[in-house]
């Protein structure tokens, strides 16, 4: 299992939000790239970017920043979520450097879109999952859809996506620990893998999710806890690889 640094951009900074609330906001560095070195220096292996601005406006709006990143790291794998609605952004993105582009809000409410880019863009597209009780979020987490979590997994692995990041929105950002066991049930119910996501707080969270890894979790996102340091990311890699 590998673990996956977050850098979440608003307005060009490197931050993060409790809840997905862009008006609860903490500002951790106004050099994006700088700190991507950082997480690049202590071991990562891939990184998730997040255009936060672009998740609630629709469109990219730290598209440079992220270009900047790839540039600047260019056999990193990167990830990049936010406001990915079109097949224009994805191709953009995937011209620059990206790995993978992940679809959010987009995938939820125009599911066939999902299917269409999974056959032009084989083998870089991942589906956001983010879930409060078995229900799906959509729309920044303003609201919640009807649609089962599980459901909707399995539809997406047989559209063709690469993996599921999961993300309990009850947990994100607010330090109290990682949703190991509906992240394993959810990944036990499809072949594809699953990210873990929301809530990770310290080394306990990783040694939970290792001990459920074979269900098919083959990475854990986390931000706040790196930046406030509950977590350090180069033990928390080694304990990963040693479980």
């Amino acid at each position: 299992m590998i673990i996956i640094p977050a850098i979440d951009l608003k307005d060009g900074q490197c931050v993060r939000l409790r809840q997905g609330r862009m008006d609860d906001v903490t500002v951790f560095s106004d050099n994006p790239v700088e700190m991507a070195g950082k997480w690049v220096k202590a071991g990562a292996q891939r990184l998730h970017l997040v255009d936060l601005n672009g998740a609630f406006e629709g469109k990219p709006v730290n598209a440079d920043v992220i270009g900047a990143i790839v540039e600047a790291y260019p056999d990193l794998d990167i990830q990049v979520g936010g406001g990915i609605r079109d097949e224009d952004t994805i191709q953009t993105y995937l011209e620059a450097g990206v790995r993978y582009v992940i679809l959010g809000t987009k995938a939820v409410t125009a599911p066939h879109f999902v299917s269409d880019v999974c056959t032009e863009f084989t083998g870089h597209i991942i589906v956001g999952l983010d879930a409060k009780d078995g229900k799906v979020a959509i729309d920044g987490w303003s609201k919640l859809s009807g649609h089962d979590v599980i459901d909707m997994a399995k539809h997406f692995q047989d559209d063709g996506v690469e993996a599921i990041i999961y993300t309990d929105i009850g947990r994100d950002g607010m330090m109290t620990g990682v949703n190991a066991k509906a992240t394993a049930e959810l990944a036990s119910e499809i072949t594809i893998p699953v990210i873990a996501s929301g809530g990770i707080t310290n080394l306990d969270d990783i040694r939970n999710l290792c001990a459920v890894a074979d269900e098919g979790i083959m990475g854990a996102i986390t931000g706040r806890a790196i930046y406030e340091g509950t977590l350090d990311f180069a033990e928390a890699q080694k304990l990963a690889d040693s479980s």
